[in-house]
């Protein structure tokens, strides 16, 4: 057994433990980082790149299709080998030397193994030989081991192989019929995507489609997956699964009814990565969410900080917002807050200070890859009223700008802004449509900027692009 000793500890190396320890190591001080897996995390291999690969294909061959001239030459439907080829190099072939590589730059030791706390500071990891090395870390460990899916207790369910994203994403061939569990982000974009592949998909949405949105999301997603040919069936519910002896999957309903298919992905949520990593050693129970305090250190059942306040939590395992950007936006503060604590410099942890994630609350950005695209910042209105807020919404249809029109023919969309009345300001914006995705950073500054109406009035939109929304929704609230 070997032991080394550095100023921070890190166990994960998604993307938000690399960004923690490229933040440590900039701001002076030594880190090192453990691995169990591939380097790069569930975000490299299994979810964000190689999904929206998946996904890209098929939503270019659709944009060709709606605009005349390029319709006409395109002559073929989608190369599904070619897709899977693209798929695979986004997963880098599901290898981490590049990423691997990228620490050693930077000055970061990989140690690969099972780390685990074993008492304050002191992290122990088991390597793939069976060989013990233990880490001390002078000021700071910081666990940044993520989530995986949510298996739920179905009869059958476990015993059935079921996919979860992981397999999804990963999958060497398309199967004919999939039935997928799950109604939100993760079913939503596998539905999409493996239609377009040419699967026959069934959709066990209890709960309804992208049910956390705003209303009118989750109707037009739906309404596109049944033009797909996807059977969306909103309110069914699993009661039990069995893999057939001829490697089938059936699914028994609630109400008796059943579904048959070839592979079955439950995509219903996601459990925290600490079943196994020490918890119980320093006074928390293994296999829970990490609550943490304002500049992530973990804190305990009583709401007081582990050890004075030496552990720290990024990411998806303290379960305050499960996306990869957000996780490196914790990544970034936390990195800066404990190289602020360790050399004694005040700690600017208010509201949008520079150790505080405060858009984790306020203003979290995100783009669902479905057909139609959905991309939101801030509060549904829903939300912004469970808050408290005075607010206004205002509606526009995204197809009545003439961007939209030269875009694509035929183009459908909505937007929808949410007003805090008493300071004028947005505080929730959500666009439904084709390439929304890449309008919604103007929207993130203004919820983050909180800038004014009367202000927002005097940024002009280019004639003629989408984002002449934005005039048009000023334009409806009347300024």
């Amino acid at each position: 057994m070997t032991t080394t000793t550095y100023d921070v500890v890190i166990i994960g190396a998604g993307p938000v433990g690399e960004n923690v320890a490229d933040r440590i190591v900039q701001g002076g001080l030594s880190a090192a980082i453990v691995e169990r897996e591939l380097v790069g995390g569930e975000c490299s291999y299994w979810a964000c790149m190689p999904t929206k690969a998946l996904l890209r294909s098929a939503s270019v061959l659709r944009s060709a299709r709606q605009v005349p001239g390029a319709c006409e030459a395109v002559t073929g439907d989608l190369d599904v080998a070619a897709v899977l080829r693209r798929r695979d190099s986004f997963a880098s072939n599901w290898q981490d030397d590049g990423q691997a590589s990228w620490l050693e730059s930077v000055g970061v030791p990989l140690f690969r193994g099972h780390g685990r706390l074993s008492s304050e500071r002191v992290v122990e990891i088991v390597g793939k030989d069976g060989a013990t090395t233990t880490l001390t870390a002078r000021h700071a460990v910081v666990v940044a081991t993520g989530s995986s899916a949510l298996v739920p207790d179905i009869e059958g369910l476990r015993a059935s192989a079921p996919w979860t994203s992981r397999e999804a994403v990963a999958a060497s061939e398309i199967p004919s019929r999939l039935a997928i569990i799950g109604g939100g982000v993760v079913a939503s974009e596998m539905a999409t995507a493996f239609a377009d592949l040419g699967s026959s998909v069934t959709m066990l949405a209890r709960d309804g489609v992208l049910h956390l949105a705003d209303p009118f999301v989750g109707e037009r997603v739906a309404e596109s997956l049944r033009d797909k040919g996807v059977s969306v069936r909103v309110g069914a519910e699993a009661a039990a699964v069995k893999r057939n002896d001829d490697a089938t999957v059936s699914i028994t309903l609630v109400d008796g009814e059943q579904v048959d298919a070839d592979e079955l992905l439950v995509a219903i949520g996601r459990i925290p990565n600490t079943q196994d990593l020490g918890l119980d050693r320093v006074g928390l129970r293994p296999g829970a969410w990490l609550t943490v305090d304002g500049t992530m250190r973990v804190v305990g059942d009583d709401g007081t900080l582990i050890g004075g306040g030496w552990l720290y939590a990024a990411g998806d395992v303290n379960r305050r917002v499960l996306l990869t950007h957000q996780g490196k936006y914790q990544a970034r503060a936390v990195g800066d807050v404990i190289v602020a604590r360790a050399k004694g410099v005040a700690v600017d942890d208010g509201r949008w200070g520079r150790h505080a994630a405060t858009a984790d609350e306020a203003a979290v950005p995100q783009v669902v890859f479905t057909d139609p695209e959905i991309a939101s910042v801030g509060l549904t209105a829903a939300a912004a009223e469970a808050a408290g807020l005075r607010v206004r919404i205002v509606d526009y249809d995204l197809a009545a700008t003439a961007g939209s029109s030269l875009h694509a023919d035929g183009y459908s969309g909505h937007a929808r802004m949410v007003v805090d009345e008493d300071r004028t300001v947005i505080v929730g914006f959500t666009l439904v449509g084709p390439d929304v995705g890449e309008l919604l950073h103007a929207a993130t500054i203004a919820v983050v900027g909180e800038v004014p109406l009367d202000r927002l009035w005097h940024a002009v939109p280019a004639f003629p692009t989408v984002s002449e929304v934005w005039l048009r929704l000023l334009e409806t609230y009347g300024r």
